[in-house]
């Protein structure tokens, strides 16, 4: 982890990062307790580590970054995320979606905000993602270059 990433992840701490990463893990306990929400459970524990510390790392599809589909990138993960969406996801998406309103209103906080509502993203849609270091995720254009 870069200086820059270790600095900005502490100030997340500190600046109220930890209690969106409380509420992942809760939300993640609480679907492993009803043994039928365990994959919910691993991606939930998965992205709590990334809500506590989300500066140096990146969410990306696992189809795109492993380059195969798993169970989790087809259809059973459309339909998971759906019931994720339902039972946890709109939630954890407007908790982030507050905290990040709350933080834009100072010039401080506004990259604490744009991280807020990445993750506001990733609470409504959290199966099949996979959370790699930013310097592992390879450059792609998503534009055409002219020649």
């Amino acid at each position: 982890m870069s200086p820059i990433a270790f600095l900005l992840n502490l100030l997340w701490i500190v600046f109220g990062g930890i209690w969106m990463a409380i509420a992942w893990v809760f939300a993640a306990i609480i679907m492993a307790i009803t043994i039928i929400g365990l994959p919910w459970a691993r991606a939930a524990f998965s992205i709590a580590s990334y809500t506590l510390l989300p500066f140096g790392r990146k969410a990306v599809s696992r189809a795109e970054y492993s380059g195969r589909r798993d169970l989790g990138t087809g259809p059973f993960g459309l339909i998971g995320n759906i019931i994720w969406l339902v039972l946890a996801g709109w939630w954890l998406a407007l908790g982030h979606l507050i905290t990040a309103v709350l933080l834009a209103v100072t010039i401080i906080g506004i990259p604490f905000a744009w991280a807020h509502l990445k993750l506001a993203g990733i609470a409504l849609w959290p199966i099949g993602k996979e959370i790699v270091a930013a310097d592992a995720v390879p450059f792609s254009r998503s534009f055409p270059v002219e020649r």
